[in-house]
């Protein structure tokens, strides 16, 4: 069993991520830690606690960071026509919850599922990366008993979605990002350039829908705002970012990477931009020296990413 804490800001792809994680029957939901990003760190946590009910998942929801790791930076806007103003498109959700959050921040939380059971944990981040960083700050050395890591962000081979060079989840928190790339563990990054060729249509998940219950059917109205979204720039369907990286960590043969260190741009008009200085190749001395070596997913087989979250979220098992 893959034991995963999952760090996301929910967010409409966030919800077929999480759902996954769920379902899948080889991962062990150990937490749900939440971050500001596709809404305010309320708004998130409220979805959070609210698809946590509506599917009967047992793992806490944590709240996290509001703010960017660096408080000086300025507050960016809310992806209201992504996500709809709520951050689930719109649909109906009660104000209050009966599910509630668990008392600790997130990061404080991470750290502690991760003492707890050393070499086990896998963090999956596909929102901001302040919770990491502040975990990271807190405890440095709780580093070397993570698992993995896999994120959802940057932009390497392609233009960004927030700029040319920024890919919205680093770019909503570069600082945080390069500190979570240049730390002893092993990070695995899946960017733009595999989830843009991973789109899931909307007969597709209607198809989904019409046999996967009622869990299926709320995943189906959450995302007709994204599809909607989507329309103008891949056609029919949607980008599913967030579930790629979920994939990567039970079928990573799917997936084609290139190692190496890997920096966030922090400040001018490539702010969040993440370069990575490819294993082999010789440059002078420069930033990328001294730093590990991290994984970037460079290419994806898009259809079997869709059957393996397809097999998961309708029927609970493997692809």
């Amino acid at each position: 069993m893959h034991k995963v804490i999952f760090d996301t800001d929910p967010g409409i792809d966030d919800a077929m991520a999480l759902l996954f994680l769920h379902r899948h029957p080889e991962i062990d939901l150990v937490g749900v830690t939440t971050v500001f990003g596709n809404a305010p760190i309320e708004l998130t946590t409220r979805n959070a606690l609210y698809l946590k009910q509506e599917w009967g998942i047992a793992a806490p929801v944590v709240q996290g960071a509001g703010v960017t790791y660096d408080p000086v930076r300025p507050e960016g806007h809310w992806p209201t026509f992504i996500h709809g103003e709520n951050g689930l498109g719109d649909i109906d959700i009660p104000e209050t919850m009966e599910a509630q959050a668990d008392a600790r921040p997130a990061w404080q939380f991470i750290i502690d599922t991760v003492r707890a059971q050393p070499g086990e944990v896998t963090l999956i981040a596909v929102g901001r990366m302040t919770n990491l960083a502040l975990a990271l700050k807190a405890d440095p050395d709780f580093a070397a008993l993570v698992k993995e890591v896999i994120v959802m962000g940057g932009a390497f081979d392609l233009n960004g979605n927030v700029s040319p060079a920024a890919e919205a989840n680093i770019h909503g928190d570069p600082e945080a990002a390069d500190l979570v790339f240049t730390a002893p563990w092993r990070v695995t990054v899946i960017g733009l350039d595999v989830t843009m060729k991973t789109v899931m249509t909307s007969g597709y998940l209607a198809e989904m829908a019409a046999v996967g219950g009622p869990a299926v059917q709320l995943l189906s109205d959450i995302s007709q705002f994204y599809i909607e979204f989507y329309k103008h720039r891949v056609g029919d369907g949607m980008v599913i970012h967030d579930s790629c990286a979920c994939v990567y960590l039970v079928a990573p043969h799917l997936f084609r990477t290139r190692s190496g260190p890997i920096r966030v741009v922090c400040g001018g008009i490539a702010d969040g931009q993440t370069i990575q200085k490819p294993d082999g190749k010789v440059f002078p001395p420069g930033h990328w020296d001294g730093h590990p070596s991290q994984l970037v997913c460079t290419d994806v087989d898009g259809d079997r990413v869709l059957e393996v979250i397809r097999a998961a979220i309708v029927e609970g098992k493997t692809a």
